[in-house]
């Protein structure tokens, strides 16, 4: 089922601070704000992120080779943070929860996420970490956090650039 939520077509890929939100250990609940923007990321030798729309054909030459390659797919999405009382950045490249949330989007029961609110279960460390996704009864999202959300302005384009996503929006071209 289309929802418009992702652009027509797309589907999770089988391969595996200041201002985002980090999954801790327990429950993580949010509300999705906006639309996210998808696609790939590795990280380079300066311990940065590098994102791009499309999968990457060979390695770039600032790989670190020991912590970010090979690359994996990303969902960046703009949040209200229950524990934070907060509008941040949530940025998940774990496809346990990009494939849960994406049969949620899909459902008929459920579709948009901007509809209803998400907990995020994580239990575990390193490679032994669990997510469980799970959503909560629909309902409208208030007035107050939808007007924080357009006060803080993301642009999360701007993360394809290595910009700040908090600088403020700009019409995409």
């Amino acid at each position: 089922m289309e929802t418009g939520f992702f652009p027509e077509g797309y589907e999770v890929p089988k391969t595996s601070g200041g201002g985002y939100m980090k999954l801790k250990p327990g429950a993580n609940k949010f509300r999705v704000l906006g639309a996210p923007v998808v696609g790939w990321q590795y990280w380079n030798e300066d311990g940065k992120p590098v994102r791009a729309k499309e999968m990457w054909k060979v390695v770039p030459a600032d790989a670190d080779l020991n912590k970010g390659w090979p690359q994996k797919h990303f969902w960046a999405l703009p949040v209200w943070n229950f524990e934070t009382e907060a509008v941040e950045i949530l940025q998940l490249t774990q496809s346990t929860i990009q494939s849960q949330m994406q049969e949620l989007i899909n459902s008929e029961e459920w579709g948009d996420p901007r509809g209803y609110s998400i907990t995020i279960n994580r239990k575990g460390e390193a490679l032994e970490t669990e997510y469980s996704v799970v959503p909560s009864p629909a309902k409208a999202t208030p007035p107050e956090i939808m007007e924080a959300y357009k006060e803080k302005a993301i642009n999360l384009e701007a993360l394809f650039s290595g910009g700040n996503p908090f600088e403020g929006a700009k019409e995409a071209s």
